[in-house]
């Protein structure tokens, strides 16, 4: 009798299963290997993709920055720049960053700007006058002034001042004063003279420039004149007589004029000079006859100024009598007064 040893079925299919179900767990095993090692691959080259290289150009100073932020506001977050309303920023915030993109950043200043009566204090990010003013919507006229001049710089602090010129032309008539010619008369006494011919003005017109700065005149210039009617000049005869005869007397004096010519006596009181009045004594104006200066005085004779008084003023003389009836008869009259030599 032979014997067969036979495995039992259930036993076998056990075994099977066994077997595929640990060559599945390996396939599984390395998929997942390679799934993550790609994943991991890819996610170095989108991390080196990510980073970019941006140039940072921050109130003129250039920085090269690499980066991994989106956009340009979340650069300059990332990079602590702070900027306000006013702050000029290109490209916009909200533009998506790029390898070698350019960024720049201009923080505004104060600037004073002084223009048509008012001052007023702005922020600006301008580079140079004539860009503040342009971006401020002030025209400017080819006469008008800046200072500083419009291609100067700005900075913090910087006074900008526009000065208004406006030009206009006045057109006026005026007169031309008549010229004066003095001709010497050897019969008229010296210190006395005479027209002997009147003359007329003359008449001309005038051009001017008139240059106002901000409503106020700074410059007046002639620029054109025509004469419409010649002066006629006026023609003076002046003495130079300086000797004429009294009482078989030649008389020899620097000058003569006509005065009014008073009385006085005795009053108790010196002159003015310091001596006791007498005859031939004159009281006069120092201011139109030199104190003890000679005199000749027609009707009176010689005399001498020595006194004055506080009614004798401008050409006007007292002349001195011993008695009261002497003076009272010569009352007051007008007479012509020699200065000697």
């Amino acid at each position: 009798m032979e014997w067969c040893t036979l495995g039992r079925p259930g036993s076998q299919r056990a075994g099977n299963i066994r077997a595929q179900r640990s060559f599945v767990s390996s396939r599984l095993f390395r998929l997942l290997l390679a799934v993550a090692l790609a994943v991991v691959i890819l996610s170095l080259f989108g991390y080196a993709w990510a980073k970019k290289k941006v140039i940072l150009l921050v109130d003129g100073e250039e920085v090269h920055v690499y980066t991994y932020s989106r956009t340009v506001a979340d650069l300059l977050k990332a990079q602590g720049i702070t900027f306000s309303p006013e702050d000029e920023i290109d490209p916009p915030l909200d533009t998506p960053l790029k390898d070698n993109l350019q960024v720049v950043v201009n923080h505004a200043f104060r600037v004073a700007l002084m223009v048509d009566g008012q001052v007023k204090e702005i922020q600006t990010c301008r580079s140079t006058v004539g860009d503040v003013l342009k971006e401020q919507g002030i025209p400017l006229n080819p006469e008008d002034i800046v200072e500083p001049s419009p291609d100067s710089p700005v900075r913090e602090g910087t006074q900008i001042k526009v000065v208004r010129v406006r030009s206009e032309e006045e057109v006026k008539e005026v007169p031309l004063a008549r010229p004066t010619r003095r001709e010497a008369d050897p019969h008229l006494a010296k210190g006395f003279s005479r027209v002997v011919q009147a003359g007329k003005d003359g008449l001309e017109k005038q051009r001017w420039l008139i240059v106002y700065h901000d409503g106020q005149e700074v410059e007046r210039r002639l620029v054109e004149r025509t004469v419409l009617k010649e002066p006629v000049e006026r023609v003076i005869r002046v003495g130079a007589l300086q000797q004429v005869s009294r009482g078989g007397q030649n008389i020899r004096f620097s000058r003569a004029l006509d005065v009014v010519a008073t009385a006085y006596t005795y009053t108790g009181y010196n002159t003015a000079s310091g001596s006791p009045p007498h005859f031939g004594v004159a009281a006069v104006d120092p201011g139109v006859i030199p104190m003890g200066s000679r005199l000749y005085v027609e009707g009176y004779g010689f005399a001498r100024a020595l006194d004055k008084g506080s009614a004798i003023k401008g050409e006007r003389i007292d002349v001195f009598f011993e008695t009261r009836e002497q003076a009272r008869r010569w009352g007051v009259r007008r007479v012509r007064v020699y200065i000697l030599e």
